[in-house]
């Protein structure tokens, strides 16, 4: 299939559009489907997905990839599924003027093309490693930005833990799974010597009787079959089915849910050493468990930039990954992928996101990273008081402006021991907040720059001019909440990590979508109601007009 520009189409004499009649071009252009054509449909650019498709011209040509991505873009908007957006566009000239397509004498899409269309997208980035609609999206939120004349310099961000729509397994399950799968894979090459007694792995009924119907025995002692079963596979079948994904699995499993005993005896292994990132489900690879705010998700976690001012808030950034992936780590990957900035920008997030080397970072590329706050131990406030000299490795005063008279460091901790006059310290106000502890003769403080650091940070946050933007980060916690009730986000079709970041890449282009429309929307009143001011100033003089603006 060749790929086919669609950015000159042509309006013929026999558009679906113009033959309406006027009571329903009046609909059309008052709904939300002509800020679409005018706005969201232009910004797609669909030249970055020519790669997906043959250059041999003689091909077939494409469907619209713009008025696919559009599609796509509109389908999670209304919450349909592939075959109700399909209907939609085939019966609602809305759908059609939004998506430019109502010259066409057939819409340009079947039953097949807006999954062909999500299977080339996979298919790239297995090969290449690059997320064309990534890309895509945030270049989208960037037009949006400029066209609605956003500031970019204040940003927020904030993560929300996607659920995989795999079923939750014990680890009894996943490794019955793997073996079963596996004992099936071998039982189809004919190959019957080596599931000798494992037959009953190919019994349908043999899941329910294993895991359920025997609650009754130790489940160790489960475990423990299962394990000697999948070891006898592994090590009878060698490397000849090494390439079958079954295999890997069951050597995968092995690995994360075993250990071996100085007996040389593969047993499991204990409870807390297995792995966050171990496998949670045979039919979702790529899921990962982690524990946050006392809860248990298994799956992904979504990483969310929002770009905002007055005029409104644009997502102008996000990243998805395993849900082991920590928001400190999407920190330093937003700011690095944002670069040295010309002027400085700002970007709020949580206290997850913290750490002195992000604040570091920030600051190298001109971004003030705020934080809502600190991670970890907290020092107290006056520590930040303390003076070092970092070259010639000493304490040069305390919070109270005392000297030690006596310094040493530690070059591997970066710790400073300062010893102080043990009078001086015992009747200090501060003793208790700067961390003096009272020796025989003398006193000393154990400190860091990196405490130092920390708490000159946490005097900060402690200013009114930070109290505002902790304000300002509230706004973008409602995001995950939208994703969930509105997007469905948790109950995505797919699974495996690129599938589903496909879909959530939609989902975040929908809701910029909704808040293009709604913005268009709010102009276009203001606008009215500017024309409507003037034309009475006009009309009827200075005093109609400071009534009219009043009311």
């Amino acid at each position: 299939m060749a790929f086919k520009s669609n950015e000159y189409q042509q309006i013929t004499m026999d558009d679906r559009f113009l033959n309406l009649d006027d009571r329903t071009k009046k609909f059309v252009l008052n709904s939300w489907a002509k800020d679409f054509a005018e706005i969201i449909f232009p910004a797609i650019n669909e030249k970055r997905f020519s790669v997906l498709y043959s250059d041999n011209p003689a091909s077939r040509p494409n469907s619209p990839v713009n008025a696919i991505i559009g599609a796509l873009i509109l389908k999670e908007m209304f919450n349909l599924t592939d075959d109700e957006l399909l209907a939609s566009i085939l019966c609602d000239v809305r759908f059609q003027y939004a998506l430019h397509t109502t010259s066409f004498k057939s819409q340009p899409f079947s039953d097949r093309t807006f999954s062909r269309f999500r299977e080339r997208l996979y298919l790239y980035y297995l090969e290449t490693g690059r997320d064309l609609l990534h890309e895509e999206m945030e270049a989208m939120a960037n037009v949006f930005v400029k066209y609605f004349d956003i500031n970019p310099s204040v940003k927020r961000m904030d993560s929300i833990m996607v659920s995989s729509s795999c079923k939750k397994m014990s680890r009894l399950e996943i490794l019955y799974t793997c073996v079963a799968n596996m004992v099936k894979a071998v039982h189809k090459t004919g190959e019957y010597q080596h599931i000798k007694n494992m037959e009953h792995y190919l019994d349908e009924e043999d899941r329910n009787k294993t895991i359920y119907h025997r609650k009754n025995e130790e489940i160790t002692k489960r475990l423990q079959e299962i394990i000697d079963d999948a070891s006898t596979l592994v090590e009878e079948l060698g490397e000849a089915y090494f390439e079958l994904p079954e295999y890997q699995l069951l050597q995968r499993v092995l690995k994360e849910q075993t250990e071996t005993t100085k007996e040389g005896k593969i047993v499991p292994v204990e409870k807390g050493k297995i792995s966050p990132d171990s496998l949670q489900n045979p039919s979702d690879q790529d899921a990962t468990y982690r524990k946050k705010a006392g809860k248990d998700h298994k799956g992904y976690v979504g990483n969310i930039v929002e770009t905002v001012d007055k005029k409104g808030s644009i997502i102008t950034s996000y990243d998805y990954d395993v849900n082991t992936h920590s928001d400190s780590s999407f920190c330093k990957e937003t700011i690095e992928k944002l670069g040295k900035q010309e002027k400085e920008i700002t970007i709020i997030a949580d206290g997850a996101y913290s750490s002195i080397e992000n604040i570091e970072l920030a600051a190298k590329n001109n971004i003030n990273l705020i934080t809502t706050a600190l991670i970890g131990k907290l020092p107290d406030e006056i520590q930040s008081e303390f003076e070092l000299n970092e070259v010639t490795h000493e304490v040069v005063k305390c919070p109270r402006g005392e000297k030690p008279y006596k310094t040493r460091y530690y070059e591997k901790s970066g710790l400073y021991r300062a010893s102080f006059n043990k009078k001086v310290c015992e009747h200090c106000p501060l003793r208790e907040k700067c961390g003096a502890k009272l020796q025989k003769k003398s006193a000393y403080v154990l400190i860091t720059a990196k405490t130092i650091e920390r708490a000159s940070y946490l005097k900060k946050m402690s200013t009114e001019e930070y109290s505002v933007f902790q304000k300002i980060r509230n706004g973008v916690e409602g995001i995950p909440s939208i994703l969930r009730r509105k997007y469905h986000v948790d109950t995505m079709p797919v699974r495996g990590l690129v599938r589903s970041k496909i879909w959530f890449s939609f989902k975040i282009g929908a809701i910029n979508a909704k808040r293009v429309l709604k913005m268009a929307a709010e102009m276009a009143v203001t606008l009215y109601n500017k024309i409507k001011f003037k034309f009475a100033f006009t009309k009827s003089g200075k005093n109609q007009a400071e009534l009219l603006l009043v009311a």
